[in-house]
Order: C-alpha cells, then sequence, then structure tokens
C-alpha cells in the first residue's frame, strides 16, 4: 500500500471514530424553544427525544384545542431544529465541510 492511500486509510478512520463519539453524544445534545410567548417550552435532545414539555394553565382553553396543538408543534419542530443545526455544525467540523447523507 502507498504511504499516500495508507495517511487517507488512517484519516478516513478517524473521522470515522469521531462521528460515531458524536453519534453516542447526540442523547447529551439538547435544544429548547418556546412557542405562544412562552406558553409552552420543549426541550429535545439530539435523538430526536422530547426531554420535556411545559404548559402555561393561560395556554389550556378547552374552546380551542387546535391553537395548544399548534403551539406545541411549534415550539417541538423549533428545538429539534436548534439541535439538529448544532450536530450538523460539529459533524462539518470533523468532515471538514463534506455533506455525508443520512447523519445527521
Amino acid at each position: 500500500m502507498s504511504k499516500g492511500l495508507a495517511s487517507i486509510m488512517k484519516q478516513a478512520q478517524m473521522i470515522q471514530q469521531k462521528m460515531a463519539k458524536l453519534q453516542e453524544e447526540a442523547t447529551l445534545k439538547t435544544a429548547e424553544a418556546t412557542s405562544g410567548g412562552g406558553a409552552v417550552t420543549v426541550l429535545v435532545n439530539g435523538k430526536n427525544e422530547i426531554i420535556s414539555l411545559s404548559v402555561k394553565k393561560e395556554a389550556v382553553d378547552p374552546e380551542d384545542v387546535e391553537m395548544l396543538q399548534d403551539l406545541i408543534i411549534a415550539a417541538v419542530n423549533e428545538a429539534l431544529k436548534k439541535v439538529h443545526t448544532e450536530l450538523s455544525d460539529e459533524m462539518s467540523k470533523i468532515t471538514g465541510g463534506m455533506s455525508i447523507p443520512g447523519l445527521f
């Protein structure tokens, strides 16, 4: 094996190890988002799991359940977007800007 190919293989192995570590650490990455002026607050992790959900009493209107549903969806989507952006930024640092589909 040529010296250049061996170097490339070693770099690829290091990138693979760093990516595996980042995937393991994804559960530790969290992001929080609110909607409705703080009526709904959501905390998610990098594994797309909701860690906590808080709904203020004034957001609960039995006559307008759809509004509460929309507030929850908005907060969850924003929190997921934040955590995915953070993970994508870290992955970009590892891969030197190369986009590898399906990772984050």
